[in-house]
């Protein structure tokens, strides 16, 4: 089988375990950066031109698309399946899971819990903003933020304002969460691959650190998902339409409440915490499913 790995860097740790594993059980496996891709429009003829030459034979890709690089990125995934070439990650549930208030929207929609979350037009009426989400201290996110860049956490309501001001006079967009007090800076990141929770981790932030992102300092561990949890990951992927996910949650005094599904989750966080080959999954997934 020929599987091409969607990746601007083929030397990242998630990019090159994704080519081992697909090696190891006997597939041939190419690296391409989807910026560099041409898309060729035609009707009942689409084709990508990629260093000079049309690329032919795929089987499947594995887009692992940044998120700086979402509307190019899925632009390569939608043509592939044009192509109607298998992809891990369709191109509409990229989009969807991408869009932090959309995929809110449609969580919230499927009876998932959530933190309560406001998301506001540059309203001047910070004060009822605040309180909707029940009172300080909140959490204050950039709607395109990633890896815990534009995450604020206000532990006052004069704080939480300043911080509203100031994003909205930069005109940038925001969305305004509470603060779950009792999980006391760390998440849990349930891997979804294919229906099945492949492994899980709990994701603690260093002493001081309310954000628990391993980019920031934070470390992790093995952690056992309760029956309750693993049901909120697995219908997270699965309303979102995505068939590889990283379903960030929350552990409350009223259930896990989902904070974000990633549609290219990292894989050494995972793998080096839980010691599962989250690699060979994907690559399983795929032979189960491409053509």
């Amino acid at each position: 089988m020929k599987i091409v790995i969607l990746s601007r860097n083929a030397n990242l740790y998630s990019t090159s375990r994704l080519k081992e594993a697909a090696e190891k059980r006997g597939h041939e496996v190419q690296i391409i950066s989807p910026l560099k891709c041409d898309l060729v429009i035609e009707k009942k003829k689409p084709q990508i031109f990629y260093n000079g030459s049309f690329i032919t034979d795929v089987d499947a890709i594995i887009p692992r698309i940044g998120a700086s690089v979402t509307f190019y990125g899925t632009a390569v995934v939608r043509q592939f399946e044009m192509m109607k070439v298998f992809t891990t990650v369709e191109s509409q549930a990229l989009v969807r899971s991408r869009d932090k208030l959309r995929s809110l929207q449609v969580l919230a929609r499927a009876g998932l819990g959530l933190p309560k979350t406001v998301f506001t037009n540059y309203s001047k009426d910070t004060e009822q903003i605040i309180e909707k989400v029940g009172g300080p201290p909140c959490i204050i996110k950039l709607l395109e933020g990633t890896q815990g860049v534009g995450v604020v956490l206000a532990e006052t309501k004069s704080a939480a304002t300043s911080v509203l001001d100031a994003f909205q006079g930069l005109q940038a967009r925001v969305i305004v969460q509470e603060f779950i007090k009792e999980a006391n800076g760390s998440d849990i990141r349930a891997f979804v691959v294919d229906g099945v929770v492949v492994g899980a981790m709990k994701r603690q932030g260093k002493e001081g650190e309310f954000r628990s992102n391993l980019h920031r300092g934070g470390t992790a561990e093995v952690v056992e998902l309760t029956e309750e949890e693993e049901n909120a990951a697995l219908k997270s992927a699965r309303v979102l339409g995505l068939g590889v996910a990283g379903v960030d949650m929350l552990r409350s005094n009223n259930g896990p409440k989902i904070m974000e599904v990633n549609s290219s989750p990292g894989l050494e966080g995972i793998e080096r915490a839980t010691g599962q080959d989250i690699a060979k999954s994907i690559i399983r997934y795929i032979e189960r499913h491409a053509e």
